[in-house]
């Protein structure tokens, strides 16, 4: 069992990249909005339901692994970075208009790397709740940046 928290805590062995592991780790976050997004019947709803649910899923996982690998916060702990991910995307018509997504992943590392407050502040939490509620929130900045883009898109353009 622990060996698949660990799987799952290094997005599949991704977190060992040894260059820029969290943008590789969030990869698998692409992943899941993609198949999330074949799925029409989900509305809004059971989107944000989703990607909650996710989030929360990666506070145990992250504290698990936390623990295996003896550091706060290790650099191959990638589960607070893909499964947060589809936070950043809720509402988006980025099926429609693929580029939204390449746009949305980079502002969500973006923010994950400047982590503006209170991100910064919250990480400093212990176990797997500090791991995680540092990228929930800079997740909920890039979802609203990603929203201004677009309706600056929308605005100015023939989309």
């Amino acid at each position: 069992m622990k060996k698949l928290v660990i799987l799952l805590a290094t997005g599949f062995g991704l977190g060992y990249s040894p260059i820029a592991s969290g943008t590789v780790g969030t990869l698998p976050g692409v992943l899941i909005v993609a198949v999330v997004a074949m799925m029409p019947l989900l509305g809004i709803g059971w989107q944000i339901g989703l990607a909650i649910g996710l989030a929360a899923l990666a506070v145990p996982i992250c504290h698990v692994a936390e623990k295996f690998f003896g550091k706060k916060d290790d650099r191959r702990i990638v589960a607070d970075e893909y499964l947060t991910f589809p936070l950043c995307v809720l509402g988006l018509p980025w099926p429609e208009h693929w580029w939204l997504l390449a746009v949305a992943f980079v502002v969500n590392r973006a923010m994950d790397v400047l982590k503006p407050p209170p991100a910064r502040q919250l990480q400093r939490l212990t176990g797997g709740l500090g791991i995680v509620i540092d990228d929930f929130f800079s997740c909920l900045y890039a979802l609203a940046i990603n929203h201004a883009i677009w309706w600056v898109v929308q605005r100015f353009t023939a989309l």
